[in-house]
């Protein structure tokens, strides 16, 4: 199918390229606006108890809306409790919330609720906090934080005010990202390019992969636009398209363009070359991006819309990527012939340092065979040393927490981290941690009070408020407030000094849980704990049906691919090692702050999308290179005399010929990612440092060193099946063509010589 399509391609290659150019501009001109029609939240799971109750509060009492803190500073020494003026400055405020459609009441202040001075006033008295809630959710309250801030924050009478809070963070995070990701690509593309025009010698072959990236890029941008129509879309989707598909660009580039290159080597003319470049390396290629693809739609299972994202943007720069490597390559090697490898970079070089020009060498006389030689004969040490090095890494990851993104996710300089980081050091209190509680039924008020004064008795609770009374300690403290009824919903808000996203506070909430409630009620937690514990309890509900699909798609599509059952469980098992040693190396930087935490704040935690969605796109792209060196690894097995020395030798020759590509295309993934890695907000910044690592650590530990080894002990067996499903795979497999150069030494029974089968018996 591939080769036929090829051929109608080279056939006519400038009409392609032109039909691509049109495509691009439209594309551009949809796609250009996408990040408007993108969401900023989406962490949480839509059907959770805190997402159901929130959807309560918001219907029945217009609360539990993002938080919004806007913080008042007086000049020290003066005591906000006893001045005029930063009195009269509060109600100035707090009657323009009040007529604000978004805020919702009640609007907390030191003026208003003076109960609640502790949580409200600082130590020294010299500040205030005014505390809203914002509706519209994760999706709209950050835009509407930023409107307060645009609306108040400045100088007023001498108060400074400034707006920060949950709304506040979410606003910021949305715009140090947009800053981010054009520092990514200003990283990349530049970095990238240089380092493209000496992996393939030239400066228009450079461009190849660089063009094939900005067609992903725009078309997926686009597409992300028109499913923003239907569905809810993250705007941190944009980032893992552009980051996946500059990457994966290079990767199907650099891999036809080298087997093109050998193939007119070989002595075949222009359209043949192209022809069977893409009969080869085309269908790996393709194998690998449907491969890529499946891990990645994995992700769709979660009900978060952050992950679920991730993809559609990653089936979609993948499905771009490997249709305009497929469609563009062969048109643009068609048309530009020799051209190709203009500019070269490599003669003047040379002749700059006075070395002659290289002669071309066979696969057996380069410094890959000789390594790979090296690594068989001592297959059982370097795999053992290699596996304990892995664990060894790994081990930090049994320690994982998982949390939910704070103000800590942001640089220290940010506003909304500022603010935070003075209330937690000023302030006795943190309303941001008070825990609302959903009761429905038809118990009466005496029922829903007694519940109140029983969870006033739970450790570290300081308060708790309902239509029934206010409690302390199990005792009556005060009247409670008719507005947190209505008709048989009902709300109870426990004030707490145990802080959210900690173990305390899960515990807590636990405990809160935990008692008793009366007959005829039923009770749903809501606030930022009890989103915490949704959230990661969610993921953990969900991660095995995601690594289940991943395992099965990635086992069938590798038996698919070579015949064998022993290949997929042996790439299973080594995917999983190298990703336990990078998600070690996470948790040892960003939850346990070693090294600085690379520059961010370390929480004691990873916020909990972030391993889920590395693992998904760390293990779709280890199996990009997995497929990329099994493939030319089963092209030498086919050719040979499927012997035990065949075998090794397949091995050697396979690694021979991919290893340079697979390390090339790793060091560019991986200056992409870095780009990522730049990042100011402290997730991404995981993102980016997490893949850069993965994609080098598979590169090296897996391919160049387990990889061989683990298929040498292995001999013969790496391409056993069971009689059914060899016969299955004979129907259905993947055919493999046979070089032609060596189909007479198989079809005669004369093996081809092995060197390095000789060395090693």
């Amino acid at each position: 199918m591939l080769a036929g399509m090829t051929k109608r391609i080279i056939a006519m290659p400038k009409r392609v390229l032109i039909v691509a150019v049109l495509f691009l501009a439209l594309c551009g001109a949809y796609g250009a606006t996408a990040a408007q029609h993108l969401l900023a939240g989406g962490y949480s799971d839509p059907q959770s108890e805190s997402s159901q109750a929130n959807d309560v509060l918001a219907d029945t009492f217009d609360r539990g809306g993002v938080q919004a803190v806007i913080k008042l500073d007086a000049p020290a020494p003066t005591d906000v409790t006893q001045s005029a003026t930063v009195r009269e400055v509060a109600y100035e405020l707090v009657t323009a919330l009040k007529t604000t459609d978004y805020v919702q009441q009640p609007i907390l202040s030191y003026w208003t609720t003076p109960q609640l001075a502790t949580s409200l006033v600082s130590s020294d008295r010299t500040s205030a906090l005014i505390i809203v809630g914002l509706a519209g959710g994760e999706d709209k309250a950050p835009a509407h934080a930023e409107e307060l801030a645009d609306r108040f924050a400045g100088e007023r009478s001498g108060v400074t005010i400034r707006v920060g809070g949950e709304g506040a963070v979410y606003s910021q995070v949305n715009e140090q990202t947009s800053r981010d990701l054009a520092i990514a690509e200003g990283i990349a593309i530049p970095i990238s390019f240089l380092v493209l025009i000496v992996v393939f010698g030239g400066v228009v072959a450079a461009s190849l992969p660089i063009i094939i990236g900005i067609v992903s890029i725009v078309a997926t941008f686009a597409l992300l636009r028109f499913i923003a129509e239907f569905t809810e879309v993250s705007i941190f989707a944009l980032n893992l398209t552009t980051a996946l598909g500059l990457a994966l660009a290079i990767d199907y580039a650099l891999l036809l363009l080298t087997r093109y290159r050998e193939e007119v080597a070989g002595g075949r003319d222009r359209a043949d070359a192209i022809v069977k470049t893409l009969a080869t390396a085309g269908r790996t290629v393709a194998f690998s991006a449907v491969t890529v693809a499946l891990a990645l739609c994995a992700l769709a299972i979660f009900p978060m819309y952050f992950l679920r994202s991730f993809a559609y943007a990653g089936l979609g720069v993948v499905a771009v990527a490997v249709f305009a490597a497929l469609i563009l390559t062969p048109a643009m090697l068609m048309v530009l012939g020799d051209r190709i490898d203009a500019w070269d970079v490599r003669g003047p070089v040379r002749r700059l340092l006075r070395r002659p020009e290289p002669a071309p060498k066979a696969a057996e006389d380069t410094w890959w065979y000789r390594f790979v030689q090296g690594v068989l004969r001592r297959a059982l040490p370097v795999a053992a040393g290699a596996t304990i090095f892995l664990l060894i890494l790994g081990a930090p990851f049994l320690s994982i927490k998982f949390g939910f993104p704070d103000d800590r996710v942001l640089p220290k300089s940010a506003e909304a981290h500022v603010i935070q980081e003075e209330i937690r050091a000023d302030f006795e209190g943190d309303l941001s941690s008070t825990i609302s509680v959903v009761v429905t039924g038809t118990a009466d008020t005496a029922s829903v009070g007694a519940y109140a004064q029983d969870l006033s008795k739970v450790a570290d609770v300081t308060s708790v408020t309902s239509s029934a009374g206010t409690f302390i300690g199990g005792k009556a403290v005060g009247p409670g407030s008719p507005a947190d009824s209505s008709g048989e919903v009902h709300l109870i808000t426990v004030a707490t000094d145990a802080q959210p996203m900690t173990d305390a506070g899960s515990d807590q909430l636990q405990r809160l849980r935990d008692v008793a409630v009366p007959p005829g009620l039923e009770v749903k937690f809501a606030g930022q704990q009890a989103i915490n514990d949704d959230t990661v309890g969610s993921i953990y509900a969900h991660l095995p049906w995601v690594l289940g699909v991943i395992a099965i798609a990635t086992f069938v599509l590798l038996f698919l691919f070579t015949g064998s059952v022993v290949l997929p469980i042996k790439a299973l098992v080594l995917n999983i090692l190298s990703l336990s040693a990078t998600f070690g190396a996470m948790v040892w930087f960003f939850q346990d702050g070693h090294l600085g935490g690379l520059g961010s704040t370390a929480t004691g935690y990873l916020v909990a999308t972030m391993p889920v969605l590395m693992f998904c796109i760390a293990f779709g792209l280890s199996m990009d290179y997995e497929v990329f060196l099994l493939g030319r690894i089963r092209e030498e097995w086919l050719a040979s005399d499927r012997s035990r020395a065949a075998n090794d030798h397949a091995v050697a020759l396979g690694l021979a010929k991919t290893g340079r590509v697979i390390t090339a295309a790793a060091l560019l993934m991986s200056i992409v990612f870095a780009g990522i890695a730049a990042s100011e907000v402290s997730f991404m910044r995981m993102f980016g440092v997490g893949l850069t690592i993965a994609v080098l650590m598979d590169a090296t530990l897996i391919r160049m060193l387990l990889v061989p080894a683990v298929m040498r002990l292995a001999g013969r067996a790496n391409w056993w099946a069971p009689g059914p499903l060899r016969r299955l795979h004979d129907r259905i497999g993947l055919a493999e063509e046979i070089p032609e150069s060596r189909s007479e030494e198989v079809s005669s029974g004369r093996p081809k010589t092995n060197p390095v089968a000789a060395r090693l018996r």
